[in-house]
């Protein structure tokens, strides 16, 4: 088969791509579509949370999925704190800002969240950070990559939030750099992981609240010096 100055149809690869580059992509799609055959063949996949049959490794059945509780608008501007739905005849406060963030603006310019943290979502969140789960961190970051979209287009950057060495040590792996790595490939960004220094452990904050959290982590992290000079807008996916 011969090409000629543009892409195989619907592969997405840019014409100026020579044809031994188009080649050696196109067959290692191709490595990678058979390996998967043979993969679901031995191992049918799974729903992530139960074990549902589905189509494809890494996804939802569609119970767990319908269980889950996505974050949309209306959200406070700010934190991203959903407020009442329109329909409910609650009014949505002026300026799309949260009583908390307009008594007390928040430090960043704006924060989303892409699931209510309950016990639907629970299922996906615990097991990736506390049991090995890293397979968790593709359904994840596509879901905050949904969530924080605008952010993402307006972003220069993305970082992790830092585990203090000790937690790292314990834990093995930093969930939040996993996520921060997916989602800067997901929205084309380049990624950092060394932005940011974790100052001091902080205790686990899995039951407090947000103005708990913030006073916990308040001093607790740090830019590089070699970082903290290059401006721009980051976006941090969020660790603990």
């Amino acid at each position: 088969m011969r090409w000629r100055g543009t892409a195989m149809p619907g592969s997405g690869w840019p014409e100026t791509d020579s044809a031994p580059t188009r080649a050696w992509r196109w067959l290692q799609h191709g490595a990678r579509r058979v390996a998967g055959g043979a993969l679901d063949a031995l191992l049918p996949p799974h729903c992530l949370t139960c074990d549902a049959a589905v189509d494809r490794q890494g996804s939802l059945c569609a119970a767990c999925f319908g269980g889950l509780s996505f974050v949309t608008e209306p959200c406070c501007q700010h934190c991203g704190v959903p407020f009442p739905h329109r329909c409910a005849g609650i009014a949505v406060p002026g300026g799309g800002i949260c009583p908390a963030c307009a008594q007390r603006p928040p430090a960043f310019a704006a924060a989303r969240a892409a699931l209510r943290y309950d016990a639907a979502s629970q299922r996906l969140i615990l097991p990736f950070k506390h049991g090995d789960r890293t397979e968790f961190a593709d359904p994840l970051a596509r879901h905050m990559a949904r969530a924080g979209a605008a952010l993402l287009a307006r972003a220069d950057l993305l970082a992790p939030v830092p585990l203090h060495w000790r937690r790292l040590l314990s834990r093995r792996y930093n969930q939040a750099a996993l996520l921060s790595a997916r989602l800067a490939r997901i929205a084309g960004k380049p990624h950092v992981p060394d932005l940011l220094r974790r100052q001091r452990p902080t205790p686990p904050l899995g039951e407090r609240g947000a103005a708990e959290r913030a006073a916990v982590l308040e001093g607790g992290l740090r830019a590089l010096p070699r970082r903290g000079g290059a401006g721009g807008r980051t976006a941090g996916a969020a660790g603990g």
